[in-house]
């Protein structure tokens, strides 16, 4: 059994996510309107070929004040069942991005999975155009902490926010583009083909969704993945089902509900 295999899901598929825009490099300007609203929370269940795996949740908040607020994601990634005996996975993600142009503004990353526990934050700097990042490693008491700088354009993604920048695209089959993506580390872009519309039975019912492939062109991914994702070809564009095909088997995610909720979380400093 693989270690850390619930964030190689969560992480492949917002690096897959972010590679649908509209060709060129993803700038500031103001994007097409949502087809989300915040108090959203969607729910997926995790599977590792054919045991249950692990839950993800993934809840949209407003932040701040009305007039000057950005969009909070508080995201996690849960293991359950036959592979929490084997590996014990606790991922919290905070997410914050501009509702107006969808640009990352920070993500903070808790990190606990088998031995493994690990605090990062990463400010996206679009005045000097860096992505700050500092990291505690928790388990290793000497450890010392870890900060550093790295370029990024105008305009940048990051691995929770790009499931809902992607929501708000147009899609279209034989469309592919390229848009960079940042973890932290250095800048590496994306590449993302719309192959087909299809017909797929989901716990939602059967819908019809686009099926999607993403390349990642640099340095993201540390291990061989191929992924492919379907969004609902409707108003809402939902991430319906995802599916990352390692060497160690596939992992899917599926779309399980979509619920509404308190649209406002409290106003104070961001994490």
């Amino acid at each position: 059994m693989p270690r850390r295999f619930v964030p190689v899901l969560v992480l492949a598929a917002a690096f897959a996510l972010v590679g649908l825009a509209t060709p060129g490099t993803a700038g500031p300007a103001e994007e097409p309107a949502a087809p989300f609203t915040p108090g959203e929370t969607l729910t997926y269940d995790l599977s590792w070929q054919i045991f249950p795996a692990g839950q993800i949740v993934a809840t949209l908040v407003r932040f701040g004040e009305p007039t000057q607020d950005s969009y909070e994601v508080k995201a996690t990634a849960q293991s359950r069942g036959f592979v929490s005996l084997l590996y014990n996975v606790q991922d919290e993600f905070d997410s914050f991005f501009n509702p107006s142009t969808s640009c990352s503004e920070s993500i903070t990353k808790r990190i606990n999975e088998g031995r493994r526990h690990k605090n990062t934050r990463i400010v996206f700097d679009r005045t000097r155009k860096l992505a700050v990042l500092d990291e505690r490693d928790l388990a290793g008491k000497d450890s010392p902490a870890k900060h550093d700088e790295n370029q990024i354009p105008a305009c940048v993604q990051d691995v929770v926010s790009a499931f809902y920048f992607v929501r708000r695209q147009p899609l279209r089959v034989g469309r592919e583009v390229t848009l960079p993506v940042n973890d932290g580390t250095k800048t590496a872009d994306v590449r993302v083909e719309v192959q087909a519309l299809e017909t797929i039975r989901t716990p939602l019912g059967t819908r019809s969704a686009f099926r999607v492939e993403p390349t990642v062109l640099g340095g993201l991914m540390k291990r061989k993945v191929r992924m492919q994702i379907w969004f609902s070809d409707d108003a809402e564009r939902l991430p319906l089902r995802i599916k990352a095909m390692m060497s160690i088997g596939t992992l899917t995610a599926e779309l399980k509900s979509m619920t509404a909720g308190p649209a406002s979380a409290p106003s104070q400093p961001k994490p």
